[in-house]
């Protein structure tokens, strides 16, 4: 059964098409199967996977010709894709007359779940229908964030956004995480940036460290190994690293 991953900002230009495309392509190199449904009329997920934007069927016969998602999906090196033209950016429109139009995407790809381990989709730069509908088709939302000065305003609007949907359409949805982008450990505006992430993330009782998640990257990464021989020293070096950040955002949480 695939785990379903919105990856959502309403802002543009934060990396997060980016994200995508880059998180399909690892999980496809770590022998998981992997769709991406590339929400955003602008279509950048898809022709970053290698795909035309002409290509027909798309994520709009989908959501409003009713084609077969099976029918939509474009077999690439990097994972499957369903890809996505600017005829998309009518679909908001139509969808307003539709029945349950929050549910249209989450119905389509029920007939994928079975085919893959994580379907990912990549939202538009905005909090409308087509975003919605990705929040209620997922399990997770993953939020890549710009460490830039207007980022958390825009991180404060789509966590409420993700709230009305957990209350109202999709009570099972999660935060994946917030993802920073474009971070510059030289520039004291991206360490403010990270200082108050970590406050909005103390504040609404999210967790900052969690050492089940280190404890599987662990495991994973020691697991692809060819060389076992080479295991216990990468090991410990991946657990170097993890305790550099932990001491790290330990001291942005205490001032």
């Amino acid at each position: 059964m695939a785990k379903l991953i919105a990856v959502a900002n309403q802002k543009g230009g934060v990396g997060k098409t980016t994200t995508c495309v880059n998180l399909c392509a690892a999980l496809s190199l770590m022998d998981k199967n992997v769709l991406l449904v590339d929400c955003d009329p602008q279509g950048n997920a898809s022709s970053g996977m290698g795909v035309s934007k002409s290509h027909r069927p798309n994520t709009y016969d989908m959501l409003i010709n009713e084609a077969k998602a099976a029918d939509c999906v474009v077999h690439t090196d990097y994972g499957d894709v369903i890809p996505a033209s600017k005829e998309l950016a009518a679909a908001s429109v139509e969808l307003i007359e539709s029945e349950e139009r929050e549910y249209v995407l989450k119905k389509a790809l029920e007939p994928l779940l079975e085919n893959y381990d994580y379907i990912l989709m990549d939202c538009p730069p905005s909090l409308e229908l087509l975003t919605v509908n990705s929040l209620v088709a997922a399990d997770t939302v993953l939020i890549p964030m710009q460490c830039e000065y207007y980022a958390l305003e825009g991180l404060s609007d789509l966590l409420y956004t993700v709230r009305l949907a957990k209350r109202s359409l999709n009570p099972t949805l999660e935060l994946e995480g917030v993802l920073l982008t474009m971070y510059d450990s030289r520039l004291n505006l991206t360490l403010q940036v990270v200082a108050e992430v970590m406050a909005v993330k103390k504040a609404a009782g999210l967790t900052i460290l969690d050492a089940s998640r280190e404890e599987a990257v662990v495991a994973k990464n020691t697991a692809r190994l060819s060389d076992p021989a080479l295991a216990d020293y990468y090991e410990r070096l991946i657990r170097q690293m993890m305790a550099l950040s932990r001491e790290y955002q330990a001291k942005l949480m205490e001032e």
